[in-house]
């Protein structure tokens, strides 16, 4: 069995490279097929001699071709992130289809998702954050209006997971990233969207370069509002702002305590009180932190609590 589907994955590849464009369409949309419903194909494909000639796909004209190409990356990097992300010029191709005008929301968005796939590995998100092209490419989707919510959910996707690298917070703060995030919080409010955006504000607040950017969008208010049980936000998204609150506290100086002090209000305690009591085992030690400094401590608390 395996000794066909290795005949029929080389017989596809050999067709990637034929004069013919509707012989080439053809085999891209075989090899998605392949990959989507068939696991052990992926590693075939990978090893076969696809990944560059998917790649360059994606500089295609033709819309269709992309996005089977993008798609059949997507499927590779399941369980190839290693080949994939050692073939040359993928990052490059990735960042043109999100940047490309005629690219269609299918292969914006599975672009972002296949981003997001490698980015699971540690090691990939310092040089994926350190695209500047990508990292603007992923927040320009966010912050168009026209985007799908499928589009800007893999957007946010990957956006947290080059987040979760440090150094790479304050390119994404440079790139405008803040302001972004905190206006699909207030202007889209469909509850996944929402919390998948704290998700990001909540990383991208572990960065001393966050203190001034959070105060010029209110951010801190807005993470306020969304600890107050009246607006009915989701617990991940109320537990996504404790952490975001406590990650500004210990990143900036004591102005920051002090404005995040002065701006809590008794509705956001209690939201705050109801994770210590109620959240996950994780949100409740970050609630419990944050409850002490804000209920009764200063900065002061912040170094016993740390100790």
């Amino acid at each position: 069995m395996m000794e066909v589907k290795t005949r029929t994955v080389r017989s596809l590849v050999n067709k990637l490279s034929s004069v013919s464009e509707k012989s080439q369409i053809e085999s891209i949309c075989e090899l998605r097929l392949m990959s989507k419903h068939d696991p052990e194909s992926r590693s075939l494909i990978a090893e076969s001699g696809a990944l560059p000639i998917l790649t360059e796909t994606l500089f295609s004209s033709s819309e269709i071709a992309q996005e089977n190409a993008v798609a059949t990356l997507l499927n590779i990097s399941i369980s190839n992130r290693d080949l994939l992300m050692s073939t040359r010029g993928l990052l490059d191709a990735l960042s043109h289809l999100l940047r490309l005008p005629s690219a269609t929301p299918s292969s914006i968005q599975t672009a972002s998702a296949t981003l997001y796939s490698l980015l699971v590995v540690d090691q990939y998100r310092p040089i994926i954050g350190a695209k500047r092209d990508i990292v603007f490419a992923l927040i320009d989707i966010i912050k168009n209006p026209n985007s799908p919510p499928r589009s800007i959910k893999d957007a946010l996707k990957a956006l947290f997971g080059i987040s979760l690298y440090p150094l790479n917070r304050s390119t994404m703060i440079d790139l405008g990233v803040i302001s972004a995030l905190f206006a699909l919080v207030v202007k889209d409010g469909r509850i996944g969207i929402v919390e998948d955006a704290t998700a990001v504000i909540a990383q991208v607040a572990g960065c001393y370069e966050s203190g001034d950017e959070f105060k010029r969008v209110s951010g801190i208010g807005v993470l306020m509002d969304l600890l107050d049980f009246s607006t009915g936000c989701s617990s991940r998204t109320r537990e996504n702002s404790v952490s975001a609150l406590l990650n500004l506290i210990q990143s900036c100086d004591e102005v920051m305590t002090l404005e995040i002090k002065k701006v809590c209000s008794s509705a956001a305690l209690d939201g705050v009180t109801d994770i210590v009591e109620n959240g996950s085992s994780k949100a409740k030690s970050k609630a419990s932190s944050l409850l002490t400094i804000l209920d009764k401590g200063g900065y002061q608390d912040l170094y016993e609590i740390r100790e």
